[in-house]
């Protein structure tokens, strides 16, 4: 019951510093954009437009009010879900997100799969064989994968598989001209609830790509890190315990060490989905991937400020409450987590 009313009262502190965080982000993002060089009235009309079309549209788009004004009135619209108008388009940003935010979704799930099973295989095999030459294999690839460069490795492949090959896609989330159905934007999931096979091929060849480089860049982060933890807890004396009673070491590795082992690296996971969502530029950039990272980029390089302040709005929601998720399930799955 102690533990019970404990981790309640852990759940709600966590739950009270969310909104204090979420409104630090928001007003660095806020302010950082006004003092940013570059002028969205400029990104509109360009600079020939005369001083009368500019103040016009500089008075549309409301930035002509002092800027304590615009920052109530953005902070007004966070609390009533409304994460303003786009600039250049004048379409509501919460929409313009919601169509890029399930292909980011999508690919970050996709290259989390691939590099927790390779780094699973890896880290474990290193384990179970130290000091060999498939140890010193697996260490120089965790090296290798988390030095190279994204847009490099993501190039490499797409010449590869793409273009030598001929296998799979250069680029984007399905052929021109695709029907896509009215849905949840996941294309996999609307293409198994409709049936749809062929969309279901089309979307999975174009998805292998950008995921498989992100998973294998991944990778290495995880077999290092399930690595270390395994040889960490290798050491502990209830594993001297478990093999002092006859208990052989594939047992002792799979239910006694593995669990505590996984541990931190199930952080590592968390914490990689939130990032990668909105932190995959490069990938989505290289792959012509529609999603999240390149409409940030583009709202950027525009000076379309709602864009971007709603962006960083909802990547923030995602990255905190998941971390919140995450350090509320180790804490209720370990005894250990003291909070």
């Amino acid at each position: 019951m102690n533990r019970a009313r404990s981790l309640t009262k852990y759940a709600i502190s966590r739950l009270i510093s969310l909104p204090i965080m979420l409104w630090l982000i928001s007003t660095l993002i806020f302010v950082l954009l006004r003092i940013a060089p570059g002028d969205p009235v400029d990104a509109i009309l360009g600079n020939r437009a005369d001083q009368v079309t500019r103040e016009a549209m500089r008075t549309k788009l409301g930035l002509d009010d002092p800027l304590f004004h615009q920052y109530l009135n953005f902070l007004n619209d966070i609390l009533h879900g409304n994460l303003g108008t786009a600039l250049n388009t004048q379409e509501p940003v919460r929409k313009i997100i919601s169509q890029s935010l399930p292909a980011s979704i999508e690919l970050a799930l996709a290259a989390i799969l691939i590099a927790g099973f390779i780094g699973f295989i890896i880290g474990l095999t290193g384990t179970a064989k130290k000091e060999s030459s498939t140890d010193f294999a697996g260490r120089l690839y965790g090296i290798v994968t988390y030095a190279i460069p994204p847009f490099w490795a993501a190039m490499l492949i797409q010449l590869i598989f793409a273009v030598i090959l001929g296998w799979l896609p250069i680029g984007g989330r399905l052929p021109a001209g695709t029907f896509i159905y009215d849905g949840s934007g996941f294309l996999i999931f609307d293409s198994i609830k409709n049936g749809d096979l062929n969309l279901l091929q089309q979307v999975i060849r174009h998805l292998i790509l950008p995921a498989s480089t992100l998973g294998l860049l991944l990778s290495g982060i995880f077999s290092r890190s399930l690595k270390i933890n395994l040889d960490k807890t290798l050491n502990m004396d209830y594993i001297e315990a478990a093999k002092s009673r006859g208990i052989s070491n594939s047992r002792i590795i799979f239910f006694h060490a593995l669990p505590n082992a996984l541990l931190p690296v199930l952080t590592i996971a968390g914490l990689t989905v939130a990032s990668l969502i909105g932190g995959a530029l490069l990938i989505e950039i290289t792959f012509s991937w529609p999603g999240i990272a390149m409409l940030l980029q583009e709202a950027i390089s525009q000076r379309d400020y709602p864009i971007v302040q709603g962006i960083v709005v909802v990547i923030s929601i995602l990255v905190v409450s998941i971390g919140l998720f995450i350090d509320l399930l180790i804490a209720f799955i370990d005894p250990r987590v003291s909070y």
